[in-house]
């Protein structure tokens, strides 16, 4: 008979913002961002039901899939918006994420103090992804989440060079940490609401970053999903900044 395996009852979906090369870095936007949402299955599967019938009411079938850079650009699917009704839609998505539980660790890296401080500095994905699973260690010790049982992290497919050198550094992680985790990739194209909230999620904290000041509604809503200390401080908790 075949050993069951025992899953956990949460699941993590990641997403980036951000270019990981170290080569020709964008001086506007040189920070590689990797946002962990975790979300435990049951309030998962409510969010599904909320994007579902989102994408029903703007576009008429649950066959659209939500990605940031085209939201905002009014690609594809998105170009039957005019600029009231892109600003109704994302405040309505807006709404379901800030309603959502589910909790947020990221991982921040200023890629030009990243190239500068290092030698031979670690491929920004693989270092950001390694901080955020360390963190999500502590999440689940922090809940009193039994760690052997099996979680599953859920990425989009860059490349095939990109995804192998990711799937290498991921089982070098557990491996040397014998961590019971494992990794799943998934197309652009999959329609999968955690990968489309985590999409939005990772660009408000990278904008925080790079202008403090200005005003972020987005990294509103997403600092209350942030991962915090027992004094409330998300610092080095949900947000880590690096170096």
């Amino acid at each position: 008979m075949m050993k069951t395996q025992q899953f956990s009852d949460y699941i993590v979906y990641v997403d980036e913002s951000g270019d990981h090369s170290l080569g020709n870095i964008d001086k506007e936007y040189p920070f590689f961002v990797l946002a962990f949402c975790i979300f435990n299955k049951a309030d998962y599967l409510q969010v599904i039901q909320q994007m579902t019938a989102l994408k029903f009411k703007y576009f008429g079938h649950d066959k659209v899939v939500f990605h940031e850079s085209d939201i905002r650009r009014k690609r594809d699917d998105f170009n039957i918006f005019n600029k009231e009704s892109q600003a109704e839609f994302m405040s309505d998505y807006w709404q379901i994420i800030e309603n959502a539980k589910f909790t947020v660790i990221s991982c921040v890296i200023d890629k030009l103090k990243h190239k500068e401080k290092y030698a031979t500095p670690d491929n920004p994905y693989a270092l950001s992804m390694r901080v955020c699973i360390e963190r999500f260690r502590y999440f689940l010790k922090d809940n009193c989440i039994n760690p052997d049982l099996l979680n599953y992290i859920i990425v989009e497919k860059r490349g095939k060079n990109e995804d192998s050198d990711l799937e290498l550094a991921f089982r070098r992680i557990c491996e040397d940490k014998k961590y019971n985790l494992k990794l799943r990739m998934a197309s652009k194209l999959t329609n999968c609401a955690g990968l489309q909230i985590a999409d939005l999620i990772a660009r408000p904290i990278g904008l925080k970053i790079m202008r403090p000041e200005q005003s972020n509604r987005g990294f509103e809503i997403v600092a209350k999903k942030l991962k915090v200390d027992s004094s409330g401080d998300y610092i080095d908790y949900g947000l880590n900044k690096l170096p």
